[in-house]
């Protein structure tokens, strides 16, 4: 089996994403594009600029209420993500507390028959195993690509999120959790059957998070 990787890239031009896109395709099966880091202007652009490398990417449009940088007002960002679905990317990441509240959302994406990417995250702790459980389920209701990503305080909170590739049937679950706690999480997910991990050119997009080059370091001596 051929563990997978997804490269973050948050830059503030399209001509950026455009060197760091190609830059990580050569190291990395996925590329996450987070268009919140880029101008609302920016981002009609970047798309027409990305498209032929599009099947690859994991769009990201993360307000600042779910730890992002999109400062717009809700509606707008409604919109992008709505034209963002009219690519077809290989994953629309859309968070769990954004689709549960909009029925038309969903209805939209449904019919542009976009590959969705449920996610919610805890910046400030990891829940209780059956709250875990509880918003995983929930969250399968939308799309059978999940993500759940907490915060660990404790090398016994990157456990209890493993735990839920035990319960988690036939989704693509990627599960782990932030923090210096929560790396050894962002590799072990892998064997547990995600799909992929997250991870960077150098510079961590988000807390713990490894580069490209330690995780496949780290993957080859667990060949064999």
């Amino acid at each position: 089996m051929k563990y997978k990787t997804c490269v973050s890239i948050a830059e503030k031009s399209s001509h950026k994403i455009k060197q760091s896109l190609k830059t990580a395709l050569k190291k990395s099966d996925y590329v996450e594009i987070r268009f919140d880091f880029l101008r609302t202007d920016e981002i009609p652009k970047t798309l027409e600029i990305i498209k032929e490398d599009i099947k690859k990417v994991v769009c990201t449009l993360r307000p600042k209420s779910e730890g992002g940088k999109f400062e717009g007002v809700e509606e707008e960002r409604i919109a992008i993500l709505k034209l963002i679905a009219e690519y077809n990317p290989f994953l629309l990441d859309v968070e769990f507390n954004t689709i549960k509240k909009n029925k038309e959302l969903v209805k939209y994406l449904n019919s542009t028959k976009t590959k969705l990417l449920i996610s919610w995250h805890d910046f400030k702790k990891t829940p209780k195993f059956s709250e875990l459980r509880s918003i995983m389920n929930q969250m399968t209701k939308f799309s059978q690509n999940v993500k759940i990503v907490t915060t660990a305080k404790s090398v016994d909170d990157s456990t209890r999120i493993l735990q839920l590739y035990s319960k988690n049937g036939k989704n693509n679950l990627i599960a782990f959790a932030m923090g210096n706690n929560g790396r050894v999480s962002r590799i072990l997910c892998l064997y547990l059957g995600s799909p992929y991990t997250y991870v960077s050119l150098g510079k961590p997009i988000a807390p713990g998070q490894l580069s490209v080059d330690e995780v496949k370091k780290i993957i080859s001596l667990n060949i064999g």
